[in-house]
């Protein structure tokens, strides 16, 4: 059976932040996922999940200034030192917090920068995160994101993504795979994921249209679910969508694999 984590960045929005790890336990899920870690301090984060029965199961490196429009610096080729600092910054908060993988996002490709540029700027910067991740126990992870939510993203596809993960050559570089973004770039699901399996360390879901909770578009989930686990999926699903109402009147449809709520 799939297991599922709440992304607390855009689920449970009612309440704040640090009182989103209640709400999520509350609703039965065991473990959780946000965007960045580091507006808080680890002890702040740890007593919370401590306190809630949680796992921490997923989290991303630094990304540059998300409030201005930022969505990652790994591609940039003038931002390299800003990138290693956050290496360093992602680890210890990673370990405080027992998470075991991290999510580094390539970055909005800049126009006057020639695409092979960042390219290799995101080897790089990948090829000296990766053994320094590993040395800590910890997945280094890459996301495919759509370019009608982030325009001008560098890193938009699976294919581009274990092309990336080839040119590092690393074994210690997985895929993050957004079935939302990835509806949206280059469908396919079902097969994409079976084919590249032993490369995929963690999903996310939203449906589509909308980016809303699963039932609300077009993807069918049952049946991805249903295949997912039948080809041995063994890592986590992170609920990414934007509740359609609010929270807990939109979780019906995970009600069957939360069977603590049964």
């Amino acid at each position: 059976m799939p297991k599922f984590c709440a992304n607390l960045s855009l689920m449970f929005n009612e309440v704040p932040f640090l009182d989103r790890f209640e709400a999520a336990a509350a609703a039965g899920f065991r473990g959780v996922e946000y965007l960045f870690p580091y507006a808080y301090r680890q002890e702040r984060l740890v007593e919370r999940l401590h306190a809630n029965g949680l796992a921490q199961i997923l989290h991303n490196m630094p990304a540059g200034d998300w409030d201005k429009g930022e969505r990652g610096i790994a591609c940039l080729p003038d931002r390299i030192g800003e990138f290693r600092a956050g290496v360093e910054t992602s680890i210890a908060y990673a370990k405080a917090l027992g998470c075991t993988q991290v999510n580094c996002l390539a970055g909005i490709a800049p126009p006057d920068v020639a695409r092979e540029r960042l390219q290799q700027t995101f080897a790089d910067n990948l090829g000296f995160a990766a053994p320094r991740f590993k040395a800590a126990g910890i997945k280094l992870l890459i996301e495919a994101i759509n370019t009608r939510d982030i325009p001008g993203f560098f890193l938009t596809t699976t294919r581009q993504a274990l092309a990336v993960i080839a040119a590092v050559g690393s074994d210690n570089v997985f895929v993050q795979y957004d079935i939302y973004h990835m509806q949206i770039m280059e469908g396919d699901l079902a097969p994409t994921i079976q084919r590249h399996l032993a490369c995929i360390a963690h999903m996310q879901l939203a449906d589509t249209p909308g980016r809303n909770e699963p039932g609300t578009g077009e993807i069918n989930y049952p049946f991805l679910f249903d295949f997912i686990d039948r080809i041995g999926y063994a890592g986590w699903i992170g609920c990414e969508y934007k509740p359609r109402t609010t929270t807990l009147d939109g979780l019906g449809w995970i009600r069957p694999y939360l069977p603590e709520r049964r």
